[in-house]
């Protein structure tokens, strides 16, 4: 018997036998505790997950398009392959998690901290990643269009990640790895520039 819980309350959320199979779109479950839990392949667009403990869950493959995951905890997560299109992930703690091959196209990961997470091979076109990126893997992402605006990239790895058109205003790239990445203006940029260079890394495009 699987039980889904309200993390402070103990309120019961869900009570089946199993979850395989089972429709789950636009699931009430915010501040659910679904620590180390496996949700893989589930279906939850538009789930309200809004504060839900995620820590450790495993998320393979689950649809989330549009689910609210705004202050939600993911730390060590495991969402690779899921599908966060138009996601709201607004404050969501995501340290550590592997988001590798996602699609979060137009999703929102503003005020989020994605330290030490991997999002290699990630579609996040168009995504709002003006959060705490530190030590993140983006290597191969497609970025275009995404907005990086004031986001913390130090350590950050985008090894040939995709960032035509994104915006890096006032973003934090000391030691930023960014070998064969496409930048905003449509150029290959080769070597990272010295950290003692005066002149944005962006504007080494133009």
């Amino acid at each position: 018997m699987i039980e889904i819980k309200h993390k402070d309350s103990g309120a019961l959320l869900l009570q089946e036998e199993s979850l395989t199979g089972k429709m789950l779109v636009g699931a009430k479950w915010a501040g659910a505790d679904l620590r180390e839990m496996d949700l893989s392949g589930l279906k939850l667009e538009r789930a309200d997950l809004r504060g839900a403990d995620m820590t450790g869950a495993k998320l393979v493959g689950t649809d989330l398009q549009a689910a609210i995951l705004t202050d939600a905890i993911l730390d060590r997560a495991d969402l690779t392959r899921a599908v966060l299109t138009e996601a709201i992930a607004k404050n969501a703690m995501l340290r550590e998690a592997i988001l590798d091959g996602t699609v979060t196209r137009y999703a929102t990961f503003q005020g989020a901290d994605l330290t030490g997470a991997s999002m290699k091979g990630a579609d996040a076109s168009m995504t709002d990643l003006r959060g705490n990126l530190n030590d993140i893997d983006l290597s191969n992402s497609d970025v275009r269009g995404s907005d990086f605006t004031g986001a913390n990239l130090t350590g950050a790895n985008l090894t040939a990640a995709n960032m035509l058109d994104a915006k890096l205003g006032e973003a934090k790239l000391a030691r930023a790895k960014m070998t064969d990445s496409i930048g905003p203006t449509g150029k290959k940029y080769g070597a990272a520039p010295t950290k003692t260079a005066t002149t944005p890394w962006w504007k080494f495009w133009d």
